[in-house]
């Protein structure tokens, strides 16, 4: 095997054995050519040839770009990748790449989509791409005193944090202004309150991490001479409450008759679904799951940290003390409407973004956006997901889909390929069995009979 890692396989045969098979001490791991790595994991973890082999396939990412993006590489994983139909947005149409294993999601948010551009598709907004980055002040003697020494340094913290990237501030971005907040202190009213800038910064079209963190660390210095105080941590927030999108659309009954049911019927079950998602926690934790079902499955799709979005979520969920869902439904004048609003600190410059290739075409098929259009998109994405579900829970349930999605999994989990998925798949959902040893059974009465 070569150190790219081309199509090489390391036999079974030539792994040595560790002296300790499953310690995960490998001193100097991160320095052996990959054909050594892969020898190292498949001793210590008793992986076969077929386990090898396994590691030594990629797909779209190759991998001398995956070891370089990562530390201790050793392989490539693939999920699914696929196309959210159906979706208008502010009039635009998208085909929309998403990255997930779950089985429902991609026909769940199509069929939504397909519903809501009937009525006229969805309408969404973006606030300015602005990131928060966070510098912690301690020791500082009288809070009032620091406070007002951070504020009348103002103009000059913001210019020396634009002096990191000035080819940011040349495209109209930057650092553009502060907050200072204090907080009591956690342990009680005689430990010394909370200190912190706040650095406001409009990022542009990336995500921002590395801009931001590097300003903070840049102006730290400066915060601690005129504040004779003492910074320890300097970096974003992932709360990015001044960078939310909002989605909205608004759907006649008329268009959501289904399952037998009227569609003002349909539109008061997801009325009374969102109703509980208001008034619980544990059902909003649910409700906020299905919107990220589609939200992150379009951030990974184009490269984005689904991470610091998830984060972002769901504290934004909670800000009011309170956890909340991130979208609410009403029934409004024979409609059924809905909103969301998320914080979303998405790129479509640098990162993974710029290296991974199917990150790179999933921006081309969605027509190249900036980042305050992907997020746009997204939050329609998470609303028609929303939608999706509600509309199921509000009704028959969720299972009649999710099930049908889940025996075809199950089919070629058992083997079936072709047209036999949808027969072995069918038979499973008709007989309430849907199970591996239930799929091979059906497979094989099908095979039998061809």
């Amino acid at each position: 095997m070569s150190q790219s890692n081309k199509g090489a396989v390391v036999p079974h045969s030539a792994v040595p054995v560790a002296e300790d098979a499953r310690s995960s001490r490998i001193a100097g791991f991160y320095k052996l050519p990959t054909q050594d790595k892969i020898r190292e994991i498949a001793a210590r973890c008793a992986l076969d040839e077929s386990d090898v082999r396994a590691l030594g396939a990629h797909g779209a990412l190759p991998w001398d770009i995956a070891e370089r993006m990562i530390e201790n590489a050793i392989g490539t994983i693939e999920i699914p990748l696929g196309v959210g139909l159906n979706f208008v947005i502010n009039g635009k149409d998208y085909l929309v790449p998403m990255a997930i294993e779950e089985p429902s999601v991609v026909a769940a948010v199509s069929f939504a989509a397909k519903i809501v551009r009937e009525s006229g598709g969805f309408t969404a907004e973006a606030d300015r791409q602005v990131m928060i980055s966070q510098v912690q002040v301690t020791e500082y003697g009288d809070l009032d005193a620091a406070k007002a020494a951070i504020e009348a340094s103002r103009e000059e913290i913001l210019a020396l944090a634009n002096s990191f990237h000035p080819s940011l501030v040349a495209r109209g971005g930057g650092a553009f202004d502060i907050e200072v907040r204090s907080m009591p202190a956690p342990e009680g009213p005689h430990g010394e309150p909370i200190l912190v800038l706040q650095l406001l910064v409009d990022t542009q079209d990336a995500m921002g991490a590395n801009i931001v963190n590097t300003m903070a660390e840049g102006v730290a210095p400066m915060v601690e001479q005129r504040t004779g105080g003492k910074v320890f941590l300097r970096i974003l927030s992932n709360l990015a409450d001044r960078r939310c999108a909002r989605a909205t659309c608004k759907i006649p009954f008329s268009l959501l008759e289904d399952f037998g049911q009227s569609g003002e019927r349909i539109a008061y079950g997801v009325w009374q679904a969102s109703r509980f998602a208001e008034a619980d926690p544990y059902r909003a934790a649910t409700h906020n799951k299905g919107i990220m079902n589609g939200v992150d499955a379009v951030a990974i799709a184009t490269g984005n940290d689904w991470r610091a979005i998830e984060a972002g979520a769901h504290a934004f969920a909670a800000r009011d003390g309170r956890y909340k869902p991130l979208s609410v439904w009403r029934m409004e004048s024979a409609h059924l409407v809905g909103t969301i609003e998320l914080p979303l600190q998405v790129g479509t410059v640098g990162g993974p973004i710029k290296v991974h290739p199917t990150a790179q075409l999933a921006l081309k098929m969605l027509g190249n956006p900036g980042a305050r259009e992907l997020s746009m998109i997204m939050a329609a994405v998470g609303l028609a997901q929303n939608f999706a579900a509600v509309r199921a829970l509000g009704s028959v349930g969720i299972q009649k889909g999710h099930m049908a999605m889940h025996a075809r999994c199950v089919a070629v989990t058992a083997g079936a390929r072709g047209e036999l998925v949808e027969r072995v798949a069918r038979r499973m959902v008709e007989s309430g069995n849907i199970k591996v040893e239930a799929a091979k059974a059906y497979l094989a009465e099908f095979t039998a009979s061809t």
